[in-house]
């Protein structure tokens, strides 16, 4: 049973990051065209494009900021224009601060979290999922983290927005259900990515020490579980919580 996304449309959030260029290039050895979304970066989402291209495929870059309703209304129609609009969204950007206590982390940091977590997903949502209802098929796909099952001391800030996340996903899913859309969550732990796979960071060791798999996940395990949720082969999956981490967490019923 290969994944087949042909003839379908992706739209990646945070795309020239570590975990977006991996889950772009999963996605476009699957037969997918890619929007590849950059905030800044706009040299890695070139280069990323390029990529795509020569797996021939098509591929655009849009710069937004996702915590804008305007510039991600700006980009829904943009990629519209050059792409069509996505069958495939993929909520990968965030913005992340050092963790500190709840008495030392600032409340600025709370509010931008809860806007790089919670309102991205809103405002990808309201730009997107028309077009999908109207179509009556889609998938929204978004990155939570392990740690919003963890709650370990400092990650207060990370946690809160990326648990409220949860809860507005498993309402979405609810309700756009009906229309053959499918919501879900891919939850990393801490991950190697290309720049780690040949000197993995300090500390490493003794987080795979803990896990049950005994080793450190890759982005590339992330991209896989990413790539299947987005495939009919995942088509009666929607509301799920899955935890990309060796079983570092595990939900439990």
């Amino acid at each position: 049973m290969d994944i087949d996304l042909s003839g379908k449309t992706v739209l990646v959030t945070g795309a020239s990051g570590e975990l977006g260029r991996a889950i772009v290039r999963t996605c476009a050895v699957c037969g997918a065209d890619i929007a590849a979304h950059y905030h800044s970066n706009r040299e890695s989402a070139q280069k990323l494009a390029a990529e795509v291209r020569a797996l021939g495929r098509k591929a655009e870059i849009f710069q937004a900021d996702i915590t804008s309703a305007e510039d991600i209304d700006s980009m829904k129609d943009a990629v519209r224009a050059t792409l069509g609009a996505p069958q495939i969204i993929i909520n990968n950007a965030v913005i992340q601060y050092a963790w500190k206590s709840v008495l030392e982390q600032s409340l600025s940091d709370y509010e931008s979290q809860f806007r790089s977590c919670v309102m991205h997903n809103v405002h990808t949502a309201k730009a997107f999922i028309p077009d999908m209802i109207a179509n009556r098929f889609g998938r929204v796909i978004s990155i939570n983290t392990e740690c919003a099952m963890q709650m370990l001391p400092t990650q207060s800030a990370y946690a809160a927005a990326k648990r409220g996340m949860d809860g507005l996903l498993r309402v979405l899913a609810r309700e756009v259900g009906q229309f053959g859309i499918t919501v879900n969550q891919v939850a990393p732990g801490w991950t190697l990515s290309e720049k780690y796979k040949d000197a993995p960071p300090d500390g490493s060791d003794g987080y795979a020490a803990n896990i049950p798999l005994r080793r450190m996940g890759t982005d590339q395990d992330v991209a896989n579980a990413v790539v299947f949720l987005a495939s009919n082969l995942a088509s009666f999956i929607t509301g799920a919580y899955i935890p990309v981490c060796g079983g570092n967490v595990m939900p439990t019923i």
